[in-house]
């Protein structure tokens, strides 16, 4: 499954996920994300609007705030893995590796 996109760029129009697509990128159930996503607002770090394509789906929007959050842990988040995960991957190649990932994702 691909990175939900509002997890990446910097533009507000795409910070936004339905809360089901979510829920299944983080692998959690509906009512763990409606639990998450109930902190995160509490927080201001998202908002919950109903979604205009079904009225029965809510979408999560990634807030200004939400987005400088994400933007300030990333360095660290990127050390973490590299060090409990990348490195420990000496000598492999790993654009075959991303590609053997990415085709188990789907």
């Amino acid at each position: 499954m691909p990175t939900p996109r509002w997890c990446i760029s910097p533009r507000p129009k795409d910070r936004q996920l339905r809360m089901s697509a979510l829920a299944a990128a983080i692998d959690v159930s509906h009512s763990g994300i409606t639990r998450l996503a109930s902190r995160l607002e509490a927080q201001g770090l998202i908002r919950r609007v109903r979604s205009t394509e079904d009225a029965r789906g809510y979408h999560a929007i990634l807030t200004d705030e939400g987005f400088a959050r994400l933007e300030k842990v990333r360095p660290t988040n990127l050390a973490s893995m590299r060090r409990h995960f990348l490195d420990h991957l000496a000598g492999l190649d790993l654009k075959k590796l991303a590609v053997a990932l990415r085709s188990t994702a789907t």
